[in-house]
């Protein structure tokens, strides 16, 4: 960052408040994320830490409200062609970055065309994309090859990966490398020096944003901000520890209280547990499939049979209100949910999967099962996978890691005895897995997917047809198809669905329904 730039940030920081130090108590929110920061680019990776990092300080195109209805955010008005295929959108007024630019046109174009090349839906609308351009600095326009169903969907999609809005030179850095400014146009601007990863981030508030003027409402409406600042204790790891700093105030916000530590936060008078989205999480087993023993689709397909669902939701979440069985790839209770395809996971036994395990031709390769061991949402999964998969015959090396350290290697292609994986295992937020272009685990295209890389010409056809399609009778006889090639080739193991309220001082309020972590309209009283 050359020197110019350094100083319009510091002195827009400073503008902003950002250089204010924590002397009102009552205006700071201290909250306890459920990870730690390292990756400060939600376009480069999944995480979740990353997207909820990227809604402090970064703005969308369009939002998605608790009823899942795609609403305008940074833009004002659009027209769509009689055609389809030209698209023209109309930025608001009064959008400006926190270096004091205005956002233009350019750097949407930008913006949207990195976080194509990375995301699963954005990749799939790019197929249909011939080209944009930015004829005025408040006008973009997208020109289609051919008309799509998917484009307000993907711009307004909520979760991982969010096509956040950067200037064009934070935008222009190539996608398979992490960006090095932190620059956005989002109601918090984040206090760089004030950053230390397994320590604390600080977001102060943006006094010159401008928020939307209708009600707030999942990522969409009016992103107001009533604290100065939000701090994230981020060394705060031992889960009693985190109850115990809450219970004495000395922190407002728990955003993923393990499990365990339920029973004791609800006897507490001074704390209130919020189920801030209602559709929750779905678990997930991802397959290396470049690897052996996993580039089999019959080794697959027994560890799909060997990996019931509730052995891991009785295992990690043990609460029977917070968890669901769900036999579906896509949410339970959303439009594409559905048992289509499912039987060989769903209705099968451990002697099933032992019988498949021996007809596969397994020669005995271990299993590198990948287990962070300070995320808590998480950490019990891989111990059941572990546990299941070694009944079914298979052999499996456990490795134990931090959650960070899990995310950078599960990026790598190499074998899993060079530092590579065969198994790891995650969470969802609904909005990412609700259909077959959100859902990345599902995306086919070898080494441009999602970490684990199937390849599978079926499901892509499928899928392009499913962004073509604009009857909903017609979408879901797709996304059942689909669903259908994907247990059939065994693209990942869905491992049921949970929600895991967050815990919150009494006196906070204004929390907004929908996923994500997100720190507009919190109120301090």
């Amino acid at each position: 960052m050359n020197r110019k730039i350094v100083a319009a940030v510091l002195l827009a920081a400073a503008a902003s408040g950002a250089a204010i130090s924590a002397s009102a108590q009552d205006k700071v929110l201290r909250v306890v994320p459920h990870s730690n920061l390292s990756i400060l680019d939600p376009i480069w990776t999944t995480q979740f830490m990353a997207r909820n990092h990227g809604y402090m300080i970064y703005d969308t195109l369009f939002g998605t409200d608790e009823k899942n209805r795609v609403q305008p955010q940074m833009v004002d008005t659009w027209t769509v062609s009689p055609d389809k295929r030209l698209w023209t959108f109309r930025l608001r007024d009064g959008l400006e970055f926190h270096d004091g630019k205005p956002v233009t046109g350019e750097d949407v174009a930008a913006s949207i065309a990195r976080w194509g090349k990375r995301d699963a839906m954005g990749q799939k609308l790019m197929t249909f994309v011939e080209r944009m351009d930015s004829p005025d600095p408040r006008t973009f326009r997208i020109f289609l090859r051919e008309a799509c169903g998917i484009m307000l969907e993907a711009l307004g999609k909520p979760s991982s990966n969010v096509p956040f809005i950067m200037t064009k030179r934070v935008a222009d850095t190539p996608a398979d490398k992490q960006i090095e400014e932190h620059i956005g146009s989002g109601p918090y601007i984040f206090v760089r020096d004030q950053f230390k990863p397994g320590d604390k981030a600080v977001y102060a508030k943006n006094t010159k944003y401008k928020p939307r003027s209708e009600k707030p409402s999942g990522t969409a409406g009016g992103k107001f901000v009533y604290v100065d600042r939000v701090e994230w204790n981020l060394a705060l790891r031992d889960g009693q520890a985190q109850v115990n700093a809450l219970a004495k105030g000395e922190i407002d916000v728990l955003e993923r209280p393990a499990f365990e530590s339920y029973e004791q936060l609800r006897k507490d008078d001074g704390v209130l547990l919020v189920t801030k989205d209602p559709l929750g999480f779905q678990y997930m087993a991802r397959f290396n499939h470049l690897h052996p023993p996993f580039n089999n689709p019959k080794i697959r397909q027994a560890a799909l049979a060997a990996m019931q669902q509730e052995p891991f939701l009785r295992a990690q979440v043990g609460i029977k209100e917070f968890y669901k069985p769900c036999a579906s790839m896509f949410t339970c209770g959303t439009p594409y949910g559905s048992a289509k395809g499912s039987d060989v996971q769903s209705k099968s036994n451990m002697k099933k999967a032992q019988e498949m395990l021996k007809a596969s031709g397994y020669d005995g390769t271990p299993v590198v099962i990948l287990k962070p061991t300070d995320l808590a949402a998480i950490q019990k999964l891989p111990d059941v996978a572990a546990q299941l998969l070694r009944q079914a015959g298979f052999k499996v090396d456990l490795q134990a890691m931090d959650w960070n350290t899990v995310v950078s290697r599960r990026a790598k292609k190499e074998p899993p005895a060079q530092g590579g994986w065969n198994i790891f295992l995650t969470a969802w937020v609904a909005p990412d897995i609700w259909n077959p272009l959100t859902n990345a685990a599902i995306g086919s295209q070898g080494e441009k997917s999602w970490f684990g890389w199937p390849t599978d010409d079926t499901i892509e056809k499928l899928r392009d047809q499913f962004a073509r399609a604009t009857d909903d009778a017609k979408k879901k006889a797709l996304a059942e198809a689909i669903q259908v090639r994907a247990f059939e080739i065994g693209t990942h193991a869905p491992l049921g669905e949970y929600v895991n309220p967050l815990a919150t001082r009494k006196n906070i309020s204004g929390w907004v329904i929908g996923p994500g972590d997100i720190y507009w309209n919190v109120k301090k009283n």
